[in-house]
């Protein structure tokens, strides 16, 4: 069927892949977008950036102290929490009873200073990340060629989409998280530290950003620009999930990635725009979103 309309499988299920791959990174970060966006009602436009910082912090591991791969996937997602932790404190939860477009603001003019002060030291030019040893190489499948460094990553992100899916929405201290964002006073009362949760939870949902930024290190050069060329497409992901929506986020993600690996083979020079020809569509016929709920 391929063959007769002109397409080798091997290019078609090479595209799937790539749009499987690209799909991962879109759930991972407009999981944490939407994690932020749903309980704490921050639109982050930093979460680019620290997607970056993730991948930044991986590179400098191993560059300066020698640090490999598998000790960066948990250490970087760290570095990049505490970094949130600051970030919310001392900005955030500033502004946090104030118009959303007031923490879109200031997330934005975040994003620029860490971009900045990184093409200041680093320039723009990628670092290359080794792939580390055990997830070299790869497998022939007979219909097209599968890198295990690829499969990983697909695998890895599929993991953590869903098991912060579980802590969110079937945990006790998901339960606690949900209720704080419609009653804070009520869960407060009884003795839930609140502030420390909404803390807590940016610190975790900023972890993804690092987490995915790691992932995609021996994928792609490392280089200040890689958040800022993504975040929009997330942006536009969560919108047609539906913002702060946590399972449209991650099925959102990775459906559309492979949309747009399927667009890349059948109609090449949509495969930029389709994301947002999709979410314009969405938008009209559905504008709190696929899986959103109109407030």
């Amino acid at each position: 069927m391929m063959e007769l309309i002109g397409i080798p499988p091997q290019a078609l299920f090479g595209q799937l892949l790539l749009g499987l791959i690209n799909g991962a990174f879109y759930a991972l970060l407009s999981l944490g977008l939407a994690v932020i966006f749903g309980m704490l009602g921050v639109i982050n436009f930093a979460h680019g950036a620290l997607y970056m910082l993730g991948a930044f912090v991986a590179w400098l591991l191993f560059q300066e102290l020698g640090v490999g791969y598998w000790p960066a996937l948990i250490l970087a997602p760290l570095v990049v929490a505490a970094f949130g932790v600051v970030l919310e404190r001392t900005m955030l939860s500033r502004i946090a009873k104030m118009d959303p477009l007031y923490g879109l603001l200031l997330t934005f003019g975040i994003a620029l200073v860490v971009e900045g002060l990184f093409r200041h030291l680093y320039g723009v030019s990628g670092q290359p990340y080794p792939v580390p040893d055990a997830l070299q190489g790869g497998t022939n499948l007979g219909f097209m060629y599968l890198p295990t460094y690829r499969a990983w990553v697909v695998v890895a992100s599929l993991a953590v989409c869903l098991g912060t899916w579980y802590a969110i929405e079937r945990t006790k201290l998901g339960s606690y998280l949900r209720a704080a964002t419609e009653k804070p006073q009520l869960v407060q009362a009884f003795g839930v530290n609140v502030p420390l949760l909404v803390t807590g939870t940016y610190a975790a949902a900023v972890a993804l950003a690092g987490f995915a930024g790691v992932l995609a290190a021996p994928m792609y050069q490392v280089n200040p620009l890689m958040g800022s060329n993504l975040i929009i497409v997330v942006f536009a992901v969560v919108v047609i999930g539906g913002m702060g929506s946590i399972l449209g986020a991650v099925i959102t993600g990775f459906g559309l990635g492979l949309v747009e690996g399927l667009t890349k083979v059948f109609y090449p020079e949509a495969a930029n725009i389709v994301i947002f020809v999709i979410m314009a569509i969405v938008l009209l016929v559905k504008p709190a979103g696929l899986f959103g709920r109109t407030t």
